[in-house]
């Protein structure tokens, strides 16, 4: 189903004057519209639901969520009817933003809530009013994290990845895509996550996906918290895609660029480290620099 749509990973190696090694997988480049982790993470999602034989499928998300778009856009592909459950639902009398508006545009059914109400995503008994409402959908949680989405997520690093890297660099928003890659690293590698969201819950989250402890997570790149924006942020992404002609976007891959090259000014890494820094994707909804 998805692996026929998809190009080749390129590679792309950053000329640094600092002693570390660091290239970029450029996931954002495998689909134009199912394009870094959101390839993996809805893979084995939209396997399942096409052999339960279900006709759509129905997910959650902010105004700014990649899972999202890229959710609409491989359910029309694939032949299912897409819902979003959208938090927030003053969202529903203002103008869709560029990501829920490549949404609808794909047919997804946007249905706007409560901050209360969207608290509820995980709980046992909304689920099950919301798949009574829908008994033709398969529900996928917030982000496209689940058992699921890390049997692709764990697709992400092959086997010269695990050879040629001492750490594997990624933005965390669930922790679906770093879990995935700590379970399929070597134990020789080191997994560095920068979150995009400001608080220390998501380690909790990602030890209930992960056994392994060769990984680390920091906020302290976040910028306020997710979805928020400094002018530090905003200058570093302007310069960066200046330089190195690679497009990021401000609410995961500048966070985690500019917390990484942070850490390899501040010579945190030992010399010859051979970094991977995992490019996640969502540039439909990047802010013009």
């Amino acid at each position: 189903m998805f692996d026929h749509i998809a190009f080749p990973t390129p590679y792309q190696t950053l000329a640094l004057s600092n002693s570390v090694q660091l290239t970029i997988k450029r996931l954002d480049l495998i689909h134009p519209q199912i394009s870094g982790n959101k390839f993996f993470k809805l893979k084995y999602n939209l396997l399942a639901a096409q052999q339960q034989g279900l006709s759509q499928v129905l997910t959650f998300g902010g105004a700014f969520s990649n899972h999202i778009a890229a959710t609409a856009y491989a359910a029309q592909r694939f032949g299912f009817q897409s819902i979003g459950i959208i938090r927030g639902e003053e969202l529903a009398t203002q103008d869709l933003n560029p990501t829920l508006q490549t949404a609808q545009d794909f047919g997804m059914q946007l249905h706007f809530v409560s901050r209360a109400e969207y608290r509820l995503r995980h709980d046992v008994e909304y689920l099950q009013q919301l798949q009574q409402q829908y008994s033709q959908a398969f529900i996928i949680p917030e982000g496209g994290t689940n058992e699921l989405a890390l049997q692709g997520t764990q697709e992400i690093l092959n086997e010269d990845d695990r050879k040629n890297y001492d750490v594997i660099c990624c933005a965390v928003g669930t922790g679906g895509t770093i879990a995935g890659l700590i379970e399929s690293s070597s134990n020789q590698q080191q997994i560095v996550g920068f979150s995009a969201l400001k608080g220390n819950f998501l380690q909790h989250d990602i030890q209930q996906w992960t056994t392994k402890t060769n990984w680390t997570l920091t906020d302290a790149y976040c910028c306020g918290g997710y979805a928020k924006t400094t002018d530090e942020l905003l200058q570093f992404m302007q310069q960066f895609e200046q330089q190195y002609a690679i497009p990021l976007e401000q609410v995961y891959t500048a966070k985690m660029m500019m917390g990484l090259f942070d850490l390899i000014q501040q010579n945190h890494f030992p010399a010859n480290t051979r970094i991977l820094a995992i490019h996640t994707g969502g540039l439909q909804g990047r802010l013009k620099t």
